[in-house]
C-alpha cells in the first residue's frame, strides 16, 4: 500500500512540476511580448531593436534555480545589457520590465508607481515615455482601480502629460517659509 502511495505522489509531483514549467514558459514569454511592445513604442534610438528577459534554468527537477537576465537585441542578434548601455537605456528598460512584470502578474491591482521616471533619459525618449504613458492611462482609465503615482522634479515632463488632457490634477509638494511641508492640489493648465 505504501509503494502505490509513494508511486502516487511521485506522478502527482511530476505533473506538478510540468504545470508550473508550462505556466511559467507562458508567463516569461507574455512578459517578453509585453516588452517587445512597450520598447518598440517608447525608444527612439536605432541602435537596440528589442529587450526581452532570458531564464537559464539550472539544476534537476529537485534543485531547479532560474538565472535571470535581460538581453536586447540588434538585427536578431543577443547580447546581456549589462555593461553594454547607456544609463537612460538602462532605465528605460527598468521602467518597461517593471511595467511588463505588473501587467502579467499584478492585473487587478491597478497601481502604477514611478519614482523619477525621466531620470537619465535624453529628451526624446522623455518626450516616447510621456507619450507612452498617456496610452496607458487611456487603455486603463475605465479600469476601476487604475491609479497613477509619478514622483518626478522634470517640470516639462509633468507638462508633456498635462497637455496631453488625461489628467485633471496634480498635487504639489513644496516647503513654507519655516521648511514645513505643504501640499497643494494643482489643476493642469
Amino acid at each position: 500500500m505504501s509503494d502505490m502511495a509513494n508511486s502516487d505522489l511521485e506522478k502527482y509531483a511530476k505533473a506538478l512540476d510540468n504545470a508550473i514549467m508550462k505556466y511559467h514558459g507562458l508567463k516569461m514569454e507574455e512578459v517578453n511580448d509585453t516588452m517587445r511592445h512597450l520598447w518598440n513604442k517608447t525608444y527612439q534610438g536605432t541602435d537596440i531593436d528589442g529587450i526581452k528577459i532570458r531564464s537559464d534554468v539550472e539544476g534537476g527537477a529537485s534543485k531547479r534555480s532560474y538565472n535571470y537576465r535581460v538581453v536586447m537585441t540588434k538585427d536578431q542578434v543577443e547580447m546581456d545589457m549589462r555593461g553594454r548601455c547607456s544609463a537612460g537605456q538602462k532605465m528605460l528598460a527598468s521602467i518597461i520590465i517593471r511595467l511588463a512584470l505588473s501587467d502579467s502578474f499584478g492585473q487587478n491591482c491597478g497601481i502604477l508607481a514611478l519614482d523619477e521616471p525621466t531620470n537619465a533619459l535624453d529628451t526624446e525618449n522623455i518626450d516616447a515615455l510621456a507619450a507612452s504613458l498617456v496610452d496607458i492611462i487611456n487603455e486603463r482609465k475605465n479600469h476601476a482601480n487604475f491609479q497613477l503615482i509619478i514622483i518626478t522634479h522634470d517640470e516639462n515632463f509633468l507638462r508633456k502629460l498635462g497637455q496631453s488632457d488625461v489628467m485633471e490634477y496634480y498635487w504639489r509638494v513644496s516647503r513654507d517659509s519655516r521648511q514645513k511641508s505643504v501640499i497643494e492640489r494643482q489643476r493642469f493648465r
